[in-house]
């Protein structure tokens, strides 16, 4: 007859056992998902951006400009890769709702309804269908004509690119390592103002906003004893929201479109000193940058510029 064993060896490897059944227990507490604290939060209002601090401090104008916009459109045919859904698309839908809001946070536009027009013609014309339907001592029902724009608002997300920048870094020591990857996307918003009377684009400007990805992961494998391996590891990963950066390149364009409507004297300022304010100087400079270098041109380039009439001194603005 054999005797049981109930040595030191035996209590050892039931030690073993407890504490690993204790890490995998611990384990996978951590790993099943809990309700994120942002999801109790109550809903408030879209972030700020940096342009959106830009456009609310713009210096007031003489005379809102009052501006239809139809529609903003997504150009790019950009669709979310997979595992994600090939009929979901990479950027909002919704761009042209952003862009009013920017036209209104402005403070220099004034948009008017021209994406839901149908809606608001039929709704007119529900109005026009109760006059007379009333009592006789009902009075009669005015409606206002439509409020006319004298510049149309127009343009489209024409860009998105995927993975323009990729990179990343890692090290491990004794078992214990940490490693980071990024990845930078783009999104490219085009706007445009034109002359209702004449057809004639006024300005067209372009703005580029990088989407930031990164993520973060650190890991330990490293044998705690001669036959048991200790392995653990994390992440964290954050994700620009691409809404937000769509929303950021938006107002920038809003807020260059405004300066260079200034600088060409298509809108004017209440005070003319404002001229010189930071911000429009900052934009200034930004889209003087942008612009080619006259060393850069070939000969007899600068003379032609010189040469060339001055633009045209009409402004929208309403008194």
């Amino acid at each position: 007859m054999h005797k049981s064993q109930t040595g030191p060896d035996t209590a050892q490897r039931g030690l073993k056992i407890l504490l690993t059944a204790a890490v995998c227990l611990a384990l996978v507490a951590c790993a099943v998902p809990h309700k994120p604290a942002e999801v109790a939060t109550p809903a408030h209002l879209t972030p700020a951006t940096p342009s959106t601090r830009d456009l609310v401090k713009l210096p007031p104008p003489k005379g809102k400009v009052t501006v239809a916009v139809y529609g903003f459109r997504d150009q790019t045919g950009q669709y979310k890769p997979a595992p994600d859904s090939s009929f979901s698309t990479s950027v909002t839908q919704g761009a042209s709702s952003m862009l009013v809001k920017a036209l209104k946070d402005s403070g220099w536009f004034t948009p008017v309804e021209r994406e839901s027009l149908q809606e608001l013609l039929t709704e007119r014309r529900i109005v026009r269908a109760l006059d007379g339907s009333q009592g006789e001592a009902a009075p009669n029902i005015q409606i206002p004509a439509l409020m006319p724009a004298s510049i149309l608002i127009d343009g489209g997300i024409v860009a998105y690119e995927s993975n323009v920048r990729t990179g990343g870094l890692g090290a491990r020591f004794l078992g214990v390592g940490l490693s980071t990857q990024y990845r930078m996307d783009q999104v490219t918003v085009s706007l445009r103002s034109v002359d209702i009377r004449s057809g004639r684009v006024l300005q067209a400007v372009s703005t580029t906003k990088t989407i930031f990805s990164y993520e973060v992961r650190p890991s330990v494998y490293k044998f705690v004893n001669f036959k048991d391996l200790l392995e653990i590891e994390g992440g964290v990963t954050s994700n620009e929201p691409t809404q937000l950066c769509v929303k950021e390149a938006i107002e920038a364009a809003v807020i260059h479109l405004t300066v260079q409507g200034l600088k060409d004297r298509n809108w004017l300022l209440r005070d003319e000193n404002d001229w010189n304010s930071p911000l429009i100087q900052a934009y200034l400079q930004e889209g003087n940058t942008y612009a080619i270098n006259v060393a850069d041109l070939p000969a007899g380039g600068a003379a032609a510029m010189e040469a060339a009439p001055a633009t045209s001194s009409d402004s929208f603005s309403n008194p």
